[in-house]
């Protein structure tokens, strides 16, 4: 059994669904304290030619609080102004009439809590790139909010009876990989390679939200751009 842990991004990078397509399940790990100008409720897209950040908006955000403790703000300004901003971003785009709809949905999905609108957009887009993976909330589970790094993965991975836990390769210096194999886990790390593809005019800007490579890909790349990686 395959296992990764992550914490929930806002319509996170390719990498992510990379890791997200490599395993049997993927713990998204949102009772942890949520971390300032992170990626949690922000990301970037593609507009006029360059990096333009988007944001969720969070009623009393704290790196004192966990991710499942937080509210979005309420309301639909905020909604409305994003979804106008992705319409302007990629209404010549050539999957804008396939995927502009699965936006919206993700964007007025009507709830109120952080965790659950992050959960529910990973669902969305996990279904969309035909993705076969269990996905399940930490918070719901395991009950060892007192373990902290390592030692709360590893517990995870024994719960889970992993046999392979993959983790991104910016993680890499922070598990031994000797502590895993003394519980049965092999411990690997995934290294997205370096995407190109049609972006318009300009300079090919990397590493955008999931939203660029979607409306800028047919389903068919979607799928072989979800392969480009390498495992460790």
């Amino acid at each position: 059994m395959r296992l990764a842990i992550m914490q929930p991004y806002f319509l996170p990078y390719v990498g992510y669904f990379q890791l997200m397509s490599a395993v049997d399940k993927f713990v998204i790990l949102d009772d942890v304290n949520y971390i300032n100008r992170g990626w949690v409720n922000r990301n970037r897209l593609l507009l006029n030619g360059t990096a333009h950040m988007f944001t969720v908006p969070l009623r009393n955000a704290s790196q004192n609080r966990l991710i499942c403790d937080i509210e979005l703000v309420d309301g639909q300004i905020w909604r409305e102004k994003m979804i106008r901003t992705l319409r302007q971003a990629y209404g010549k785009t050539p999957s804008f009439p396939h995927i502009f709809g699965l936006f919206e949905q993700i964007i007025n999905h009507p709830c109120l809590h952080l965790d659950e609108f992050l959960v529910n957009s990973l669902h969305k887009i996990a279904t969309c790139l035909s993705l076969r993976v269990e996905i399940v909330n930490s918070s719901r589970i395991y009950g060892n909010t007192h373990l902290k790094g390592q030692e709360r993965i590893l517990d995870i991975c024994r719960q889970e009876h992993a046999e392979i836990y993959i983790n991104l390769i910016g993680g890499k210096d922070l598990y031994d990989a000797a502590r895993f194999s003394e519980q049965g886990t092999r411990l690997s790390f995934l290294q997205p390679r370096p995407v190109n593809y049609p972006q318009g005019k300009g300079e090919f800007v990397p590493w955008l939200s999931i939203l660029d490579v979607l409306m800028c890909n047919a389903p068919d790349t979607m799928s072989r751009l979800l392969l480009e990686y390498d495992l460790t």
